[in-house]
Formats: C-alpha cells, sequence, structure tokens
C-alpha cells in the first residue's frame, strides 16, 4: 500500500468535505438574508469567518495526519529516510573496506 497515495486519498476527502461545507453555509447564509435575518454584509462575514476557521482546522488535521502516519511507520518498525541514508553510508564503507582487503590478499 503507497502511503503516500493513502495519505493523498484521506486529504482529498477533507477537500472535498470543505467544498461541500462552504456550498451549505452560502446556501444558508443567502437563505437567511432572503428571510431578512441578516443583511448581506453580515452573511458574507459570517461565511468568510467559517470558511477561514476551516482552512485553519484542515492545515491542522493535514498536519496531525502526517505526524500520526510518521508515529505509525516508527512502530511497526519502517525506518526513517535519514536512518536508511546511514545505513547506506556505512554499507557502503564496509563494502570499500572488503575490496581493500581482497585486494591486500591477492597481492
Amino acid at each position: 500500500m503507497d502511503n503516500n497515495n493513502w495519505l493523498q486519498q484521506l486529504l482529498m476527502i477533507g477537500i472535498g468535505t470543505t467544498s461541500l461545507v462552504a456550498e451549505k453555509l452560502r446556501e444558508v447564509s443567502d437563505e437567511w438574508v432572503r428571510e431578512g435575518k441578516i443583511n448581506p454584509e453580515q452573511a458574507k462575514g459570517f461565511v468568510d469567518d467559517l470558511m477561514e476557521h476551516l482552512k485553519m482546522e484542515q492545515g491542522n488535521f493535514e498536519t496531525q495526519m502526517q505526524r500520526q502516519l510518521r508515529n505509525v511507520l516508527q512502530d511497526i518498525g519502517v525506518p526513517r529516510q535519514s536512518e536508511m541514508d546511514e545505513l547506506r553510508g556505512r554499507l557502503d564503507r564496509l563494502e570499500r573496506q572488503m575490496r581493500d582487503l581482497e585486494n591486500r590478499l591477492w597481492r
């Protein structure tokens, strides 16, 4: 399972949900304006404030999801990229040392 694809799908679901909420907010605010409950400026401010709040929450959600995914991967023993790079470096050094030793034996 591709973790980036899984995370991307979750984020797209969040974006779709946010779009649906925005559409419903506009519908409700338009209805309130037609009914005279609020004026158009209040409706715009209401929708803008809620959308800004949703965008901030979505950003927090994305950050939390990434953190959770990193924690899960660490818990199941998947090494971080920096650990893999360190191991590759160590492996390269060991291979070089072995070649040097083999070359000494053949001389």
